[in-house]
């Protein structure tokens, strides 16, 4: 099977998915309404709807090639830093550093996906970046609380930009009899990722009852963790086909992914939480902001990139 069929396959049972989704969806919102209304269900729906929109993005990038990818990749991490640095408060001596951020270090770093320049893609920003940006803070001459604010810049840029780009940064793996196939692997991170975090979503609301960190995140429970993610690691088992994986070491992949994303859900969590916030944004209906749906790939690319090298290229 070519990777025109596979995706077509792919694209087929998610649609088919997402149509039986809506129906559930829209039955429990008419009997939800009849006793007066759910905020759970109209919460669901609302996830439902955005599902749609974002799997019609996937499919238009996939379509539409390895450039578009990378651009709208970009553009998300343009939204997810924006909403990092609106809850972290700065001053004036941080602007300089934030016009880097956002006009120089962020385009360079996914201009370098673009360019297949892997070696200098995995440093540019934990090294150069880190240490330009305290020193671009320092000229500006404002000592108020300098290590916090620069710690928040540099953690804005590390988690929306760097972390971020490691999913992109998939198409330039180079797995034997797999090169021209990148776009299906980077497809299946982001569905292991987000089907793990709305069946975590689910198994938490229906059997859910202790809670991992209540303080940090009170939907995380043990029953949401292990239910969901023990069938997102299945489903990832199951889509073998799409990968250059056989479907045991798809498990495993899986496995990974459902628990760096969760782990990554729950410190961005904690960092929402410290900051006053319940989201990150109001981007995206039903799920917050771009980084709100983003705070798991943040965590899982890079882990699911750097296995996947080690194991699978020559």
């Amino acid at each position: 099977m070519n990777v025109q069929e596979k995706f077509r396959w792919l694209m087929g049972g998610i649609a088919a998915l997402l149509v039986v989704a809506s129906l559930i969806g829209w039955m429990l919102g008419r009997r939800a309404a009849r006793r007066g209304g759910s905020a759970t269900i109209d919460n669901l729906n609302a996830r439902i709807r955005a599902w749609w929109v974002m799997v019609a993005v996937i499919a238009a990038c996939f379509l539409l090639g390895r450039t578009a990818t990378i651009v709208l990749f970009a553009v998300a991490s343009v939204f997810a830093l924006r909403e990092f640095i609106t809850l972290t408060p700065t001053r004036r001596g941080d602007h300089l550093p934030l016009v880097v951020c956002f006009y120089l270090l962020l385009p360079a770093q996914y201009w370098l996906i673009a360019d297949d320049w892997y070696n200098l893609f995995a440093v540019f920003l934990p090294v150069y970046g880190f240490l330009l940006l305290p020193v671009l803070t320092a000229l500006a001459g404002d000592t108020e609380q300098f290590l916090e604010r620069v710690t928040k810049v540099q953690w804005g840029m590390m988690v929306t930009v760097y972390c971020i780009s490691y999913a992109p940064a998939l198409l330039l793996l180079r797995v034997p009899g797999f090169r021209e196939q990148n776009l299906l692997l980077m497809i299946y991170l982001l569905l292991v990722v987000q089907l793990s975090d709305v069946l975590q979503y689910v198994f938490g609301k229906l059997f859910g009852r202790r809670r991992i960190a209540p303080n940090v995140s009170p939907s995380k429970t043990v029953a949401g963790f292990v239910g969901g993610g023990a069938c997102a690691t299945a489903i990832g088992a199951a889509l073998w086909w799409i990968t250059p994986f056989s479907p045991w070491q798809a498990g495993a992949m899986s496995a990974v992914i459902v628990l760096a994303g969760f782990l990554g859900g729950l410190a961005l969590s904690a960092v929402k939480r410290g900051l006053g916030a319940k989201d990150w944004g109001s981007m995206i209906e039903g799920h917050g902001g771009m980084l709100d749906r983003l705070d798991s790939v943040s965590f899982a690319a890079p882990v699911f990139f750097h296995l996947t090298r080690y194991f699978f290229e020559p």
